[in-house]
């Protein structure tokens, strides 16, 4: 058998019989295997079965067999598996036994995917059937045919490399393609080829760079676009909102002038869908490719930014900008540039390709990607997916236990799952202050307290059948909240999380950051899974045994600490803030912070085992030393005594080796001004290191008030809906329709809309648009609502005041 890397997975009608088509990577170049004579399937319950063939028989529709099964839903119900061949038929027969309210179990699978994952294939696998080779017109290239096909997991992960191609696109205010830029720097038998490729529209110039190619019109720019494609033959795609904007507007033009955009490996043209839940977000499947858009690779990662425009996100990863003078206005210097100087625009075009394939490499994101996909079975391109990821993952076992999935909606409750347990914080500027974490504390919980969707239903079976309670609990059971057991021996979850641990603390081991990071994320997101009512596997009993337990663990752990001498003075989900005394040298808070937690990790084992009778897989680390510790009250409080006053939550501010970290303070929010989050740096500075504060203070102040920090004072905020949908009409929004109506009279399209950031001020005038603003900033503004609460956050901690400050700076002006 050969084997390969998955790229793409598509089901569909090959005459009379359903076909699933697997496009693979191998060593020795791509292949399409066409799997013939699939059946889809769906489930129904046995004491249904009959009426449920009469009403098919009566509605015309097709079935191929059914078969009942020993499988049995999660109400014990046995059932049958009714099969279709045809695609049109499994849906027809779905949606009318539905009407007939007989209930259809895992009706939702697409064949493709229970084809893979009842072969526990996620992206590694051997294949094999009938061989033909087939021409990729209209290049040379070609990949190999395979009818017949047949595959398997294959046990070896696989070390095949994917070939990346990084696109971009520049096009006029009224979306008229100008350019297509297109760069790669891949890895070939251990050499490196760049290869880089601008297509623009104009007459060819004397001493420009080579990789220029100039082309008439549109019409030609687009089918050289597809010509270079094909020619080159990636396996991945990547760019910068690709889908949604440049392959969207690709596919528009190609429309426009009827031309097929046929860039499939076998000269197919992309599959659209809409995302249901959001009408404005678009998917694209190009046979044996894959598109990777770089702003969802990134945020699937967790990678946070103030802004994820490309610009933004070279600065803070490459320290590398845009090719362009006015970043924020660029559609005019590119139509400028499209219109006297091409070369620039080329450049410009280029240098959009190379940051995203920069970035791409240094966040090491297809690597993360793969890794995610053979993780879990998710599609390379698939974006979120984490219930998808789940069910690929237990869906398997679950029928191998003799169970079938529950439907989206079955496990309706009154019940309600609480989230993470914050504490009341103490708030206050403390010396020595160290904070203790819960590693991965929910997967922990899950596999100390065997928390499982099928291990619930077993252990509530068993509990139910006991006579003998207290023995139960010790032996078969482990109780959970809310009437919710779970068995001790019949679980898949806990044991999937002890795999992906172990394969996590080898990753680590290895340095390997992206599977660290796929295999944190994955384990952090069942719990997310089974809490969602979106999840078929959703019960509160499930969310809330992990939940409420966390919430006892952390108020349990808080008791030890503070009768071990210590005053744990916040606390959050899966970490203590202790606070240990002013005079401690960093030497001893470190020898305490290991003591502590070595203390809590014996606790928890012998209460685990005496309580419970389990394992405890609860590990707490220490993980900071702040030297010095900000817990800001909640605004709006008068400051009195500590005691008097509310802390915030989720708000602080810690030094470790001299460098100060905020955690929801408005130096790491992107809806402050430049200035707050400078000042906020700068006296925070100053405090935690015992300086004066008055005279920068002061100073700041006066050189507002001068106009020396105008540039800094501008609000930047992404339009996160429609302008037609806002009903209140909040700061940017206005400033976003005064712009849009300014460029109407100007003649020009409007650019502001969805998704778009927008820069405004706030004036004596009002709220402005920075770009068309023409009146004087109000100031006084900016103070009392810019650096004002700033500045009460932390000033009253050493009995200052920011009023008493600045009232006599203020009657100068």
């Amino acid at each position: 058998m050969d084997k390969g890397f998955l790229l793409t997975r598509k089901a569909h009608q090959s005459a009379d019989v359903l076909q699933i088509t697997l496009w693979i990577k191998t060593s020795s170049g791509p292949v399409k295997l066409l799997i013939d004579n699939e059946l889809a399937l769906f489930f129904i319950e046995q004491v249904h079965l009959n009426k449920a063939l009469k009403i098919l028989a009566e509605n015309k529709i097709s079935l191929q067999k059914y078969q009942t099964l020993q499988l049995k839903t999660f109400n014990h119900q046995t059932v049958s598996a009714l099969y279709f061949s045809n695609l049109t038929n499994f849906y027809s027969a779905r949606d009318v036994l539905i009407k007939n309210e007989i209930k259809c179990y895992e009706d939702d699978i697409r064949p493709d995917d229970r084809f893979l994952m009842e072969r526990h294939i996620t992206a590694d696998l051997e294949f094999k059937g009938i061989t033909s080779e087939q021409a990729n017109m209209p290049t040379s290239e070609c990949f190999k045919l395979i009818n017949h096909g047949q595959c398997k997991r294959s046990l070896v992960t696989s070390d095949i490399q994917l070939t990346m191609l990084s696109l971009d696109i520049e096009c006029s205010a009224n979306e008229e393609l100008y350019s297509i830029a297109l760069y790669a720097s891949n890895i070939v038998n251990n050499n490196s080829h760049v290869y880089k490729k601008v297509l623009i529209i104009g007459s060819p110039e004397d001493q420009c760079e080579n990789y220029i190619e100039w082309v008439s019109d549109e019409q030609q720019l687009l089918s050289q676009f597809i010509k270079a494609v094909l020619l080159f033959d990636p396996d991945i795609l990547i760019g910068w909102n690709v889908i949604n904007f440049d392959f969207f507007l690709l596919q528009k033009r190609c429309d426009l002038y009827n031309i097929r955009l046929a860039i499939g490996r076998d000269g197919t043209t992309p599959f659209w869908r809409k995302n249901k839940s959001n009408s404005d977000q678009v998917f694209i499947e190009i046979s044996g490719r894959v598109v990777l858009d770089g702003i969802d690779l990134l945020k699937t990662a967790t990678y946070k930014f103030s802004s994820f425009s490309l610009d933004n996100v070279a600065k803070s990863l490459l320290g590398l900008s845009k090719k362009i003078a006015n970043v924020e206005n660029r559609v005019k210097e590119i139509t400028d540039n499209f219109n006297y100087n091409k070369p620039a625009l080329a450049a410009y075009n280029l240098e959009d390709c190379r940051l995203v394939w920069f970035i791409f490499d240094k966040a090491q994101l297809l690597s993360f990607a793969k890794l995610r996909s053979q993780l879990t079975g998710l599609p390379l391109g698939r974006v979120g997916g984490s219930v998808a990821a789940f069910t690929n993952l237990y869906l398997p076992k679950l029928h191998r236990a003799g169970y079938i999935a529950p439907s989206i909606g079955d496990q309706k409750s009154g019940l309600i799952s609480p989230g993470g347990y914050v504490m009341n914080s103490m708030p206050g500027l403390y010396r020595n202050v160290l904070v203790l974490d819960f590693k991965s504390l929910y997967p922990s919980i899950i596999r100390t307290f065997k928390i499982d969707p099928m291990g619930l239903v077993e252990g509530l079976m068993k509990y139910n059948a006991s006579t003998e309670v207290k023995n139960i609990t010790r032996t078969e059971v482990i109780t959970g909240y809310d009437g919710a057991y779970f068995s001790r021996k019949h679980h898949f979850l806990p044991d999937i999380i002890e795999s992906l641990w172990l394969e996590r603390d080898k990753a680590k081991g290895q340095a390997n950051k992206s599977l660290s990071q796929a295999i944190k994320i994955l384990m952090n997101s069942f719990y997310g899974v089974l809490g969602s009512s979106g999840c078929r596997f959703f019960d509160p009993h499930l969310s809330g045994s992990i939940t409420k337990r966390g919430h006892d663990i952390l108020k349990t752990t808080r008791t030890w600490i503070n009768q071990a001498g210590y005053q744990v003075i916040y606390g959050d989900t899966d970490s203590l803030f202790v606070c240990i005394g002013n005079d401690v040298s960093h030497t001893d808070a470190q020898r305490q912070g290991y003591s502590l937690q070595n203390l809590i990790n014996a606790g928890w084992r012998n209460k685990l085992k005496q309580d419970f009778n389990i394992v405890s897989h609860l590990e707490i680390e220490f993980e900071t030393h702040f030297s010095t510790f900000l817990m800001p009250k909640i605004r709006g409080n008068t400051y009195s005594a500590l005691d008097q006053n509310i802390g915030t939550k989720k708000r602080y501010a810690g030094m470790v080796d001299n460098n100060i970290i905020f955690k929801g303070l408005e130096v790491v929010r992107s809806d402050w001004t430049a200035l707050s989050k400078e000042f906020q740096q700068e006296i925070y500075r100053l405090v935690f290191n015992n300086l004066p504060v008055n005279n920068y203070i002061t100073g700041i102040v006066r050189d507002i008030k001068l106009g020396i920090y105008d540039e800094k004072l501008i609000y930047k905020k992404t339009i996160r809906r429609n302008l037609a949908d806002y009903t209140n009409t909040p700061p940017h929004i206005k400033a976003a329709l005064i712009a849009n109506s300014i460029m109407v009279s100007q003649g020009n399209i409007p650019k502001y809309k969805q998704r778009v950031t927008i820069e405004y001020v706030v004036t004596l005038d009002g709220v402005q648009p920075y770009e068309f603003n023409t009146s004087k900033l109000d100031y006084d503004f900016y103070i009392n609502k810019q650096l004002k609460p700033i500045a009460d956050d932390i000033l009253p901690f050493i009995s200052q005041d920011f009023s008493a400050i600045t009232d006599d700076q203020l009657d100068l002006f």
